[in-house]
């Protein structure tokens, strides 16, 4: 059984993020604005040049895929946008505060708080139940809801993504799309604003991989997410409200943030 990181249920408090809060609670404004980020591979003879001075903004609410060919950059993108990898050039800005100021702890704490991750592996440990695996993020939050509160929502969001009363199966009991909601939930439980999803219809067959899409929209449309997603699946880019596309490394469209719907 997982629990929180204190002996009474509740996670260590930490100091005020970072962040800028407004900016991920209301109104308008950019969730992530990136500017000429470069990134390179190796030196001499074997230098690559991933990414080439690519700049783009994503809106609070968007719902974005990053599409093109295997190589040409769009996870490396994902995982710098993520925070995820530091070894860039360029200028990264997350819920309108530049990230290159930041710690480590700090971008640690960004990351748990606001930011959900979504891969094509699943990442669930195989020893823990379905519950418990949604639940794991809380062990790295520096605060946390109670013991209680937190297993309550690990439950609701089971039941969001389809798999209410499975909270006691373990991974080896779901199939691959199972596996995928749980791991969705696993990315919900801390409430973030912004969810990152690298290649997450790729293990999946056709139509497992559309009842996945289907849920990403659901959860964009009714809990108002900033949605990312790398992905090689039309039908997954075809749900998105904007497509930007890479190719060697450059950034070929979708650098301008899609205009907010009028209410």
């Amino acid at each position: 059984m997982l629990h929180p990181n204190s002996s009474d249920g509740t996670a260590a408090i930490s100091s005020p993020s970072p962040l800028r809060r407004e900016a991920a609670s209301g109104g308008g404004g950019l969730v992530i604005e990136a500017r000429g980020i470069s990134k390179r591979y190796g030196s001499g003879k074997g230098l690559r040049q991933v990414l080439d001075d690519v700049t783009f903004s994503v809106a609070r609410g968007e719902f974005l895929a990053i599409v093109g060919p295997s190589g040409c950059g769009k996870s490396t993108l994902l995982g710098i946008s993520g925070c995820l990898d530091r070894d860039y050039r360029g200028a990264l800005s997350l819920f309108g505060e530049p990230t290159r100021p930041l710690r480590d702890p700090q971008l640690a704490a960004l990351r748990s708080r606001h930011i959900g991750f979504v891969f094509q592996a699943f990442h669930l440990l195989g020893h823990l139940s379905t519950r418990d695996n949604v639940l794991a993020p809380a062990l790295f939050a520096r605060r946390a809801p109670s013991r209680e509160a937190l297993h309550r929502r690990a439950d609701t969001l089971l039941a969001e993504v389809g798999l209410a009363g499975r909270g006691d199966d373990g991974p080896a009991q779901l199939s691959g799309g199972e596996r995928q909601r749980v791991a969705i939930a696993r990315a919900l439980l801390m409430q973030p604003e912004l969810l990152l999803c690298d290649e997450p219809t790729g293990n999946l067959d056709e139509h497992t991989g559309q009842q996945i899409t289907d849920l990403f929209c659901q959860l964009h449309a009714e809990r108002g997410l900033t949605v990312v997603a790398v992905t090689h699946e039309a039908a997954l880019a075809n749900s998105a409200s904007r497509v930007l596309q890479l190719r060697a490394g450059k950034l070929l469209t979708g650098d301008t943030p899609a205009a907010p719907e009028a209410a």
